[in-house]
């Protein structure tokens, strides 16, 4: 990570006082400290880098699609203990000494994460080189950049207590988070194996279950969220997670004109970087390569030159005779099919 120490102190208040758990982010001297008053977390301070890395690998928790009182109370507590293991994680990592932190946590974990994951497979299934993936290789290269940007922005960010938000994307988890409860497939999805969820752990805590993502914590995870989605083109709602969605975790519900009063706190520079943090991401989602896969797809198809096909066929109907070809043809020959077009 950068130079900047940062800590990240949260205080879950009566609920006499509020109905929001502040959350304070603010520049700290790395020997100060401070303590998540949550009961029950079953993560420890880790002594070596290598508990540090493992609490970040996490199983997935199991698909529960049934819709009984009982097991919807099960789903609930899961997804509570997953919100408090997150803060917890968070917390750890800005509060461990420096000594323990990788440089850049996010190139330790990179093997883990599912667009990595997603890219390498699909550089195997290129084999014609239809596709350009070395910009994806140097941004998966200099993957630091994201620890960087990260950095740079929890240092600038403002104070404020946790806000949730629900969104919808077209029925999917285009964000890669983690899955709780139920699902409309059986992709479950566990915590820390994206790079969003690694990247929104430092902003909140999030989850997926069924038809909708949960983001808890800092507008400019929010932020994070709509500039992800958008930079895809990929239809999205945002709406309020209401008080009563996630019990017995303390958030605030916001309107549209308190969300603004909200975004007005929050300086154009630390909006810049959060844009460019979630275009980053975006350009090495999954939903990206899928687009790169559906182009050697079509080159599949279209691996001949069709309108000679074409004309051989008329010539073996009048002639009888059907015209040699060669065993193997460039595909950049043949108008239509995928040369540098297919490139992006």
């Amino acid at each position: 990570m950068a130079n900047h120490s940062v800590t990240i102190t949260a205080h879950i208040v009566p609920k006499s006082d509020t109905n929001s758990e502040t959350i304070a982010v603010e520049q700290a001297q790395p020997e100060q400290s401070s303590s998540v008053e949550i009961a029950d977390i079953p993560m420890a301070m880790p002594n070596t880098k290598a508990e540090l890395v493992r609490l970040y690998q996490p199983e997935p928790l199991e698909i529960n699609n049934s819709v009984q009182a009982k097991e919807m109370e099960k789903v609930a507590e899961q997804r509570v203990a997953l919100y408090q293991n997150q803060l917890r994680r968070t917390e750890i990592f800005y509060t461990v000494k420096p000594i323990l932190r990788p440089t850049y946590m996010v190139q330790t974990l990179k093997p883990q994460f599912v667009e990595y994951q997603y890219y390498q497979m699909a550089r195997a299934l290129d084999q014609r080189g239809i596709i350009d993936l070395d910009k994806n290789e140097m941004m998966w290269q200099q993957l630091h950049i994201v620890d960087d940007l990260i950095a740079d922005i929890v240092h600038h960010m403002p104070a404020q207590q946790p806000v949730g938000w629900q969104l919808t994307s077209v029925n999917k988890n285009h964000l890669k988070l983690p899955t709780v409860g139920r699902l409309r497939d059986t992709d479950s999805v566990a915590d820390q194996v994206s790079l969003n969820s690694y990247v929104l752990g430092h902003f909140g805590v999030m989850s997926y279950t069924y038809d909708r993502a949960y983001f808890i914590g800092h507008v400019l995870g929010y932020l994070f969220c709509c500039y992800y989605l958008a930079h895809l083109s990929i239809a999205y709602g945002v709406t309020p997670l209401p008080e009563s969605a996630v019990s017995n975790y303390k958030y605030a519900s916001l309107e549209t004109p308190k969300l603004v009063r909200l975004l007005h706190s929050v300086d154009v520079y630390c909006k810049r970087r959060i844009y460019q943090l979630a275009v980053l991401c975006a350009r090495l989602s999954c939903y990206q390569l899928d687009k790169y896969i559906e182009k050697m797809l079509i080159a599949e198809v279209n691996e001949f030159d069709k309108k000679q096909q074409i004309e051989h066929l008329d010539a073996l109907l009048m002639k009888g005779i059907m015209p040699e070809m060669p065993d193997a043809a460039d595909l950049k020959d043949f108008p239509g099919a995928f040369g540098d077009e297919g490139k992006s």
